[in-house]
């Protein structure tokens, strides 16, 4: 078996989630964060595997846009039904993701690269919400860098457009 069956994810993802699919916590969300985190796993080091899984699951189970403080624990016991099913990883990777997940709301800085590198992937995809990426508030050095920060921008804001054009 692969070791992430991505196809296989997003069909199980997209059977319970409970948000408009085209929205700003669905998949095209994931898709960019899943991109800026493995662009900046080649400058942090951090492991790939949880990167991508994070971009899977730490927006799965949302039930509103808005305050939803549990949606990451959510999204992680999600991964957790699912990992030998639709993916492997090792303990430790499960670990890294549960905290992650746990934790991409709350504003922390400090933790192990590879959650850093997750949670830096978030953030950077928030001008799709109209907020730029305050680069005091991203954890690694690699996401602070301009040029990264500039076609994270980029790429949330032409998302943003599409998805204003559209209405």
């Amino acid at each position: 078996m692969r070791q992430i069956n991505s196809l296989k994810i997003a069909e199980h993802i997209r059977s319970q989630f409970q948000l408009d699919w085209e929205g700003i916590h669905g998949p095209a969300h994931w898709a960019r964060v899943r991109a800026i985190g493995l662009e900046l796993t080649n400058s942090t080091g951090a492991d790939p595997i949880v990167v991508e899984l994070f971009a899977w699951f730490h927006d799965a189970r949302r039930f509103n846009d808005s305050y939803d403080p549990e949606h990451g624990s959510r999204g992680a016991a999600l991964a957790a039904e699912l990992c030998g099913e639709l993916f492997t990883a090792t303990d430790v990777q499960m670990a890294l993701l549960e905290e992650a997940c746990c934790g991409h709301s709350n504003g922390h800085l400090q933790a192990d690269v590879t959650v850093q590198t997750c949670w830096d992937s978030d953030r950077l995809d928030l001008a799709r919400v109209g907020i730029i990426p305050d680069p005091s508030k991203l954890c690694t050095e690699a996401a602070r860098s301009p040029l990264l920060l500039k076609r994270a921008m980029e790429r949330s804001e032409r998302w943003s457009r599409w998805s204003w054009d559209r209405l």
